[in-house]
């Protein structure tokens, strides 16, 4: 006697199956995690517009090009608190990049790692999709080569399971995101004489010197100490590892000096 099958149990069980032996196993982890980046950036994108539609007034005076570049910081904001949050942990709290553990550091990776890498790729994707778009409209070439950058190491970074723990040194640099877009909202809204924007303009330059400035200079000394490790990487690898880190840190600093003739006005306007 056949005994009777229940759907839902049946559909759960498939459903639970689907996600252990594809999903989340390793040579799906990586494309899964660049689509959920994807989605990641449609939902924080729209999210930013619905809640700003009825929680800002000035939402609705804003030209067409002014509320697609709210949008994308505000889809922007979203993905550099999750890369700022699983880069912290991954490099300092996770113990997978300690040098406690044996093998080099440059090939330490993992399924969580490779996931995370994998959503900022599809962030990376979007917004260099938008700036192409609208551009110069969401930023200049400076922006492009940026971008660019970030996304072939991370890419590589992914596919190969090498350099993780440089890849997300560089990506902590995302901390002053939140602050840069929060300064420009500020300014869209009107309210440049206010003291919020002055003081997110000091604390932007305290992030920034942090967060890309004196993380970097650890993150070169970091390779200097592992450089025989570095060497043993694979000659792209090697090549990308010295060369994007230095002209990134480059346009850090050009970038640092501009916020601080930018806070250095906005004093001398108060006073």
């Amino acid at each position: 006697m056949d005994v009777p099958v229940d759907p839902v149990m049946a559909y759960k069980y498939k459903a639970e199956l689907l996600v252990k032996d594809y999903l989340l196993a390793d040579s799906y982890v990586p494309y899964a995690a660049v689509l959920v980046g994807i989605l990641m950036c449609k939902l924080a994108y729209d999210f930013t517009r619905f809640i700003s539609s009825f929680h800002y007034k000035g939402y609705a005076s804003l030209t067409k090009m002014q509320k697609v570049e709210w949008n994308n910081r505000g889809m922007s904001t979203v993905h550099a608190i999750f890369i700022t949050v699983m880069s912290v942990y991954l490099v300092f709290f996770s113990g997978l990049f300690s040098d406690n553990l044996d093998g080099p550091v440059t090939s330490r990776s993992s399924s969580l790692s490779s996931f995370t890498l994998g959503v900022s790729i599809g962030y990376f994707i979007t917004d260099i999709a938008m700036i192409y778009w609208f551009y110069p409209s969401l930023g200049g070439m400076e922006y492009v080569v940026h971008h660019m950058l970030s996304l072939m190491s991370t890419v590589y970074a992914m596919l190969s399971g090498e350099a993780h723990v440089y890849i997300y040194m560089g990506l902590i640099t995302e901390t002053t995101t939140p602050g840069i877009n929060l300064r420009w909202f500020l300014d869209a809204a009107g309210m440049k004489n206010s003291k919020a924007y002055l003081v997110n303009g000091a604390a932007m330059v305290v992030t920034w010197l942090v967060a890309r400035i004196i993380l970097f200079m650890y993150l070169f000394y970091h390779m200097f100490v592992h450089y025989d490790q570095i060497k043993q990487m694979d000659t792209f690898g090697y090549f990308l590892v010295l060369i994007a880190p230095s002209i990134i840190f480059v346009m850090n600093l050009l970038w640092f000096s501009k916020i601080l003739r930018g806070l250095k006005k906005t004093m001398a306007k108060r006073h």
